[in-house]
């Protein structure tokens, strides 16, 4: 697998050999690899999660595990009787294969992505009104495979918006068809519009229309009760945003939810102890959320087999041919 060979740290060459071996205290024996390029001699565990950590993998990754499984953090150091701030500083390396494995799913190539959008509101540090909390999280998650795009935190304002809608522009030049949909938001869409759009000339006198990019479309499921309201009636299913005409619109009203992303923000209410609001275990700052985060989806989207896929979730989506080991986690240069 391309994204388990080994690379040097210094000049980023693949061109490398066998060195020698060495011992270690708690580990076993190590290989030292030998860059064709630049000389340079390195550890194979060099820029890997297990550099300079002494504790057993076992361990580290029964912690990570309990963590994923909606154990409190001061519980997770009671249990496996090892200090808060280790445990934070494995969640702080952990959590930076999230943008390794980002990377690297976003080289693929895909025929049609259906991408379900939705967001969840969660308690940080204290008790706000939701509209002035940073515990917004954004979900980007693609239906048929449920591999996460996007999952990410903060004020739920454009400046969150345009982060999330910045993972699908690079989704939209890796695929012939992607569809948004989205239970009411509206800005998943306007985002959209703002930063991917086309513009087409069709001849006519005056400014040429501008659409989203051939082969992307945005639907929305209003909301909400509209009995009391003067004027006009929303429609229940719209596609607000002007679409390329050559794009296909085969796309059945039955099919316009996010029921798949709702569903998944309760799986993550349970697993994920940040997301407790009625418990002390709610993350006290916005970067610690997003921590847990990351963590939860590497493990989500390449080591746990959802339930109603039965397929680790990167495997369903065709980015790798079988769900990562802890080994093989563990073997993952982070840069």
């Amino acid at each position: 697998m391309e994204l388990l060979k080994k690379k040097c740290p210094s000049c980023k060459s693949r061109e490398i050999s066998y060195h020698r071996t060495y011992n270690t205290k708690g580990h076993g024996t190590r290989t030292i690899y030998q860059c064709k390029d630049c000389d340079n001699c390195f550890s194979e565990t060099k820029n890997t999660f297990p550099e300079g950590v002494k504790k057993p993998i076992n361990l580290i990754w029964q912690v990570i595990k309990a963590r994923t499984e909606g154990q409190g953090l001061n519980a997770t150091a009671r249990i496996f009787d090892v200090a808060k701030n280790t445990i934070l500083d494995w969640e702080h390396k952990f959590g930076d294969l999230h943008k390794v494995l980002l990377i690297f799913a976003l080289t693929s190539q895909f025929l049609k992505l259906l991408i379900e959008g939705d967001e969840v509101y969660t308690k940080v540090n204290k008790n706000v009104p939701a509209d002035q909390s940073t515990g917004w999280t954004i979900l980007l998650m693609d239906r048929a495979s449920r591999f996460i795009w996007e999952l990410k935190c903060g004020k739920k304002d454009e400046k969150l918006f345009k982060k999330v809608i910045s993972t699908l522009e690079k989704l939209i030049n890796k695929t012939q068809d992607l569809t948004i949909l989205t239970d009411g938001e509206r800005r998943y869409g306007n985002t959209l519009f703002e930063i991917c759009f086309e513009i087409v000339k069709n001849g006519k006198r005056g400014r040429p229309k501008k659409t989203l990019k051939k082969g992307v479309k945005a639907r929305v499921k209003n909301k909400g009760s509209q009995a009391h309201k003067k004027g006009p009636k929303r429609p229940k299913y719209q596609n607000p945003w002007s679409e390329h005409p050559e794009t296909n619109q085969q796309l059945e009203n039955k099919d316009i939810h996010a029921n798949h992303a709702e569903a998944f923000f309760s799986s993550l209410r349970r697993r994920c102890s940040a997301f407790r609001r009625r418990a002390n275990m709610y993350a006290k700052l916005t970067s610690a959320l997003e921590r847990t985060l990351h963590v939860y989806w590497v493990i989500h989207n390449f080591v746990r087999v959802h339930f109603t896929t039965k397929q680790v979730p990167a495997v369903a989506l065709g980015v790798i041919e079988s769900g990562l080991s802890i080994d093989e986690l563990f073997q993952i240069q982070l840069s």
